[in-house]
């Protein structure tokens, strides 16, 4: 059961912006988070900007589930870790977000959650969500 992806979507969406489309961003045009890439990936194949600006919450949704949550697989993850690693892929890549939860919790890091990753998330769960935001400031900071 998926029980915290709406609850952490909510958090996350607290923080991110309107309609984006600078020349100099990477992403090209962003709604809310959401590229025109990834909505083109997971929504509509050939949508426009003018229907990215229209996203609805239900193809948000559909985005940062697919792309984020899926991706650090948090409906696995305990309850308070699942949030901090989604919100680290959010702002980091779905990648980057597993490499440092492994590295917190002291298994191989490939950047892929599985087994061995959530098994050891949850031997560890108390000081997973300290420890890994603790990283990730100091990674922010360099």
């Amino acid at each position: 059961m998926d029980r915290n992806f709406q609850r952490a979507l909510e958090l996350v969406l607290k923080h991110e912006g309107g309609w984006s489309d600078h020349a100099d961003d990477p992403g090209g045009p962003t709604m809310k988070g959401v590229t025109l890439a990834n909505f083109r990936r997971y929504v509509k194949a050939d949508a426009i900007k003018d229907d990215l600006r229209r996203i609805t919450d239900a193809q948000l949704a559909t985005v940062y589930r697919r792309f984020y949550w899926d991706a650090v697989h948090g409906a696995e993850l305990p309850d308070g870790v699942d949030y901090a690693v989604f919100d680290f892929a959010v702002n980091s890549g779905p990648v980057r977000a597993a490499k440092y939860l492994q590295g917190v919790v002291g298994v191989v890091q490939d950047g892929r959650i599985g087994p061995a990753t959530i098994a050891a998330t949850k031997a560890m769960r108390a000081t997973v969500i300290n420890d890994l935001c603790d990283k990730r400031m100091k990674s922010c900071a360099a």
